[in-house]
């Protein structure tokens, strides 16, 4: 892998890992798993179940973890199944550029 590929691909991780762990566009994939409340302006979450509902609400609950696993399967899809991933991998990383450069700009703008 080239270092472009590779860094398309963390970039992708990053994106993916936020979608799915702090996005409220996905707060219904993290719902089933735990509740999410709000207080004194801090978010928290309360996990549900046990068995596998547990350990997923954990993974949902955590970027390390969500990361890990996010990493692998873009990795793997990308060796294994390059027509269909890489276009994914790089819409993932031209928005997770895209987030990067509005982080810059909002602390410069401050």
């Amino acid at each position: 892998m080239d270092a472009f590929h590779f860094f398309l691909l963390c970039i992708a991780s990053f994106r993916l890992t936020r979608l799915l762990v702090y996005d409220r566009i996905t707060s219904f994939l993290r719902a089933p798993f735990h509740d999410e409340f709000e207080q004194d302006g801090e978010t928290y979450i309360v996990i549900k179940g046990t068995g596998l509902r547990k350990w997923i609400g954990e993974l949902l609950s955590c970027h390390w973890c969500t990361g890990m696993w996010c990493a692998t399967a873009l990795y793997v899809g990308a060796i294994y199944m390059t027509p269909i991933v890489m276009p994914i991998v790089s819409v993932l990383a031209i928005a997770g550029g895209a987030a990067l450069i509005e982080v810059v700009v909002q602390k410069w703008s401050q």
